[in-house]
C-alpha cells in the first residue's frame, strides 16, 4: 500500500507541474488562438491564474501526502484526501459550467474576434500582439475571419480602400504567406474595387476549423481528463486506506490489561 502511494504522490507532483506549467503558458503565449483569447478576454486570465493555483496546490498536496505516508501523520493524510476532494470537486464544476455556458461562451468569442477584425491596423503597435496572434491562427488553421472572409469587409483600413487588399494571412497563395501579417494588394480589381469574393483567400471560417479541432482531439481531450480524475480517485481511496491502516496499528500497539 505504501509502495502505491508513493507512486501515486509522484504522479501528483507530475500532474501539478503539468497544470501549473500550462496555466503559466496560457498567460505568457503570444503566438496562438489562447493568446488572442487571453488579450481579449478576462475571463481566461482568471482561469489561467486557477490553473497556476491549482497546479501549485496539487504539487504541495502531493508533497504533504508523501510526508504523511512515511511519517504515519493521519492529519496529513487527511488533509490531503480533503484537498483532493476539493479539486475534484472544482474541476466537476467548472466543467459543468462550461458545458452549459458553451453558447454564451460560444457567443462572447465570435463577439471577440469579430471587433478585432474590424479594427485590425497593422500600424497599431499597442495591438500588434493580438493582431499577430490572430494572423497565425488563420494561417495555421488556413481560414479567413471568423465565420468566412465576408468579415474583412467591414475592417474600416480594407473599406476605405474599396477592398483592393486584403489580408495575407487568410491568403491561399505562398507568396503572401511569406509576409504573414497585414495586407496584401490584389493584382487586378475590377473598376478599382473587389469584394471578398475577388480576394485568393481560404472560403472556411476560422471557427469552423476550430469547431473541427475540438472534433478531433475530443478523444484526447477527454482522456487525459478521466486519467486525472481516475488519479485523483485513487490518492482519495488509498490516502483513507493507509489512514485506517495506521488507526488500526495503533490500537494493536495499546498493551492489553
Amino acid at each position: 500500500l505504501h509502495k502505491t502511494m508513493y507512486v501515486l504522490f509522484l504522479l501528483f507532483q507530475i500532474l501539478g507541474a503539468v497544470i501549473l506549467g500550462f496555466g503559466i503558458w496560457i498567460l505568457a503565449d503570444k503566438t496562438s488562438f489562447i493568446a488572442v483569447l487571453q488579450m481579449s478576454s478576462p475571463s481566461l486570465k482568471t482561469g489561467a491564474c486557477i490553473l497556476i493555483g491549482v497546479g501549485a496546490l496539487t504539487m504541495l498536496m502531493g508533497f504533504l501526502g508523501c510526508l504523511g505516508a512515511v511519517n504515519e501523520i493521519r492529519c496529513l493524510l487527511g488533509l490531503y484526501f480533503t484537498c483532493l476532494m476539493l479539486i475534484l470537486l472544482t474541476q466537476i464544476a467548472a466543467a459543468l459550467v462550461i458545458y452549459f455556458q458553451r453558447e454564451t461562451l460560444k457567443v462572447e468569442l465570435s463577439d471577440i474576434v469579430v471587433d478585432l477584425i474590424k479594427d485590425y491596423d497593422p500600424l497599431n503597435e499597442d495591438k500588434r500582439n493580438l493582431q499577430d496572434a490572430w494572423d497565425y491562427v488563420q494561417m495555421q488553421i488556413a481560414c479567413c475571419g471568423w465565420t468566412g472572409a465576408e468579415e474583412w469587409e467591414n475592417n474600416e483600413i480594407l473599406r476605405n480602400k474599396s477592398n483592393t487588399e486584403y489580408p495575407c494571412s487568410c491568403s491561399n497563395r505562398s507568396k503572401d504567406l511569406v509576409e504573414g501579417r497585414g495586407f496584401c494588394v490584389l493584382d487586378d480589381p475590377v473598376n478599382g474595387t473587389a469584394t471578398y469574393a475577388d480576394w485568393p483567400v481560404h472560403e472556411q471560417g476560422c471557427m469552423d476549423g476550430v469547431e473541427q479541432w475540438l472534433k478531433d482531439n475530443l478523444g484526447i481531450i477527454l482522456g487525459v481528463c478521466t486519467g486525472v480524475a481516475v488519479v485523483e480517485l485513487l490518492g482519495m481511496i488509498l490516502s483513507i486506506s493507509l489512514c485506517k491502516n495506521i488507526h488500526s496499528e495503533d490500537y494493536t500497539k495499546v498493551p492489553k490489561s
